[in-house]
């Protein structure tokens, strides 16, 4: 990330213009500035600089800085291998209006909340509330030493190898955990806004974060082939986790691609193409076409098989980190594109093809017969198969269980013995599931896992799980987290317990906790109608437009929000 000057933008502001089916823009430069011409808030035309910009090989985001302190990423970005501009975001989520959610003026597309924490060093992004104006600090533009290395204060003292964290001499799981922060979105525990709990190299990425595999907000992913691989870009550490590269031979990111200092190739890689593959698999190469099944030189290729360039990066493709074998039959299936196809056009994917069948293969077609919504209700038992196969990666497991609960909730007894899973995550998940399924027999071991488990976020999916089962017993869990200094700046205790309160009746105390839960996250609009609401059922009709007024704040349009707005201006009255 570079401030917005001549030298760091790369988009062509020659007079340049676009036009989408719902957006439009005019780039022009004025002096050393570059300037957007597009519609704003409020659907008129205006004019705005771009004061900063992400990214410059491949594709380059613009940003302009609000009057409030919101940093926006304008709505046309500049996709630099084809030098043209484009809307990426009208072309996944469809025609944008201002009441749209993606609409770039909107929160959703608020760079300091949604971009900044992987494009600067050292964010410290804040919220005041009385003035409603959004500060952002930050040590460094651009990725600096201490995102991959963790703080250095103390061994810039001592200068001791010790005293810094290094990817190249941790464990398999830390390794790619420092890449995986910004490799591959997530939903973090703590708010994004608290700095004094964001994740550092050398923790456990599975302490800070829940990364978004198949499902997003309990909903299918358009981010993911009906395999469960992701089809967009930034999903590296997604995909990574389901290789047997990673599960089985621990291979990391840094096993093919150099750290930014260090010297590199094309795509960062260490060695050239195949060579990256030779040192772990010899044997394979020495095998040539008896392993290809193929004559062409360019069949013989590693990276062209088993990593093709069938993942959308806005205009371009890249290669697929999920490094599996081709398998025709999920093309015709399940519509999942294989590296065949990329050569093979038309091909209907029989056994021609693919003449050898592969035990490897098994296993795609078994995650797509699972996961594929257009056959949902003929996957129940390919789900039930992969959430009880020990091998497979731990967050495919963990979105077979949460589709196995939203299906077939009558199946949640197979949920239940992923609470006693080796990975945090699939434990969390498994809590998620036996919630969505409203398998209230599990309570008993809910509630245990509530209480005992070594994971924060397992604690925190536990209690919230009984909650959502209606558990008596959720209350002192969820007490216990919004109480604990270690875990008092969570948010979703705190949010379920304002919930629990107002269920009561009890609208002072569900005011309480919906007021820290303003304070930690002033941008989560649900939460700040709820606290308008109970606010008005005590009286204070002052208070509770204000509230109503911090979520107008966030989106103009937001549609629950100028529904409470009418209602407490008729009350008034």
């Amino acid at each position: 990330m570079r401030a917005g000057d001549r030298g760091a933008v790369v988009g062509d502001f020659h007079d340049a213009h676009f036009r989408g089916s719902s957006s439009e823009a005019w780039m022009h430069a004025r002096g050393d500035k570059r300037v957007m011409r597009t519609r704003g808030p409020d659907g008129a035309i205006a004019d705005f600089p771009v004061d900063w910009v992400i990214g410059g090989k491949r594709m380059q985001d613009d940003v302009t800085l609000f009057a409030d302190g919101r940093w926006q990423v304008l709505p046309i970005y500049y996709q630099v291998t084809q030098k043209k501009w484009v809307d990426y975001t009208e072309s996944k989520q469809g025609r944008l209006e201002p009441d749209h959610p993606f609409y770039w003026t909107n929160f959703r597309r608020m760079a300091n909340r949604e971009c900044l924490d992987c494009h600067v060093t050292g964010l410290d992004v804040r919220f005041d509330r009385a003035t409603r104006h959004w500060s952002t600090q930050f040590v460094e533009a651009g990725v600096a030493c201490e995102d991959c290395h963790g703080p250095g204060a103390r061994h810039s003292d001592t200068t001791a190898a010790a005293d810094i964290f290094s990817p190249k001499k941790a464990s398999k799981e830390l390794a790619l955990d420092a890449c995986a922060q910004c490799h591959g979105p997530r939903n973090p525990l703590f708010p994004l806004l608290d700095a004094d709990h964001r994740f550092r190299p050398g923790q456990r990425y599975d302490d800070f974060y829940d990364p978004v595999v198949v499902l997003i907000g309990g909903k299918m992913s358009g981010d993911f082939f009906a395999d469960g691989r992701p089809r967009v870009s930034s999903f590296e550490y997604q995909a990574m986790l389901q290789s047997a590269c990673y599960r089985k031979g621990g291979a990391t990111c840094l096993s093919c691609h150099t750290a930014p200092h260090e010297e590199h190739g094309k795509d960062e890689l260490r060695h050239a193409g195949d060579e990256s593959c030779r040192g772990c698999h010899a044997a394979v190469f020495a095998a040539g076409q008896a392993h290809t099944h193929h004559k062409t030189a360019a069949a013989q290729s590693c990276i062209a098989c088993h990593m093709p360039k069938v993942v959308s990066g806005v205009l371009d493709k890249f290669a697929d980190h999920s490094i599996d074998v081709p398998v025709p039959a999920n093309r015709a299936r399940h519509d999942v594109p294989d590296a065949c196809a990329t050569c093979h056009a038309g091909a209907d994917g029989d056994a021609k093809v693919w003449p050898v069948p592969l035990k490897r293969g098994d296993r795609r077609r078994r995650l797509a017969d699972a996961f594929d919504y257009k056959t949902a209700e003929r996957s129940e038992e390919a789900l039930v198969a992969v959430l009880g196969d020990g091998d497979e990666a731990p967050t495919l497991r963990g979105a077979a269980a949460l589709l196995l609960a939203q299906r077939f909730p009558q199946r949640a007894g197979a949920i239940v013995p992923l609470l006693e899973a080796r990975s945090s995550i699939l434990r969390a998940k498994a809590c998620e599931a036996l919630a969505a399924a409203r398998a209230r027999p599990a309570g008993d071991k809910l509630f245990a896992r509530s209480q005992d488990d070594p994971a924060l976020p397992v604690r925190q999916a536990a209690a919230l799980a009984l909650a959502a089962l209606g558990d008596d017993r959720a209350e002192e869990p969820l007490v216990r987290l919004a109480r604990d200094p270690a875990s008092a700046h969570l948010m979703q205790p705190h949010f379920a317990l304002g919930r629990l309160y107002a269920r009561r009746g009890d609208f002072a105390s569900a005011r309480r906790e919906l007021t820290e839960v303003a304070r930690l996250t002033p941008y989560f609009a649900d939460a700040l109608l709820m606290l308008a609401d109970v606010t008005a059922r005590l009286g204070d009709l002052d208070a509770a437009r204000t509230w109503v007024d911090d979520a107008l704040g966030l989106d103009a349009h937001y549609a629950p929000a100028l529904a409470l707005r009418d209602k407490l201006r008729a009350s008034a009255q």
